[in-house]
């Protein structure tokens, strides 16, 4: 019985992609390393997955109920702008 509950809960699951461009694949590096450290404050029923290509952070988010999963895109947000207005306040990045 246990099973078909998982595989319900699986079929029910939620998804949502968010893909944000930066100025440099350098700048979409450091907010990567800025924000992917954040764990989720709730343990299970959500997972979130930070990449990057070129210079684009691509954020990936499963939850399994909309509650949780607003709240974690809602706090994802919040840090992503403060990485934004750190950045912006010490200018671009120098590449070693």
């Amino acid at each position: 019985m246990a099973e078909m509950e998982e595989a319900g809960a699986a079929a029910t699951a939620l998804g949502f992609t968010l893909s944000i461009p930066f100025p440099s694949p350098l700048e979409a590096q450091i907010a990567h390393g800025s924000l992917a450290p954040d764990p989720e404050p709730r343990k299970g029923g959500i997972s979130k997955e930070l990449t990057v290509t070129e210079s684009f952070l691509h954020v990936h988010w499963k939850a399994d109920e909309a509650r949780i999963l607003r709240v974690s895109i809602s706090s994802f947000l919040d840090h992503l702008s403060l990485v934004i207005e750190t950045m912006e306040m010490f200018g671009p990045p120098v590449p070693r």
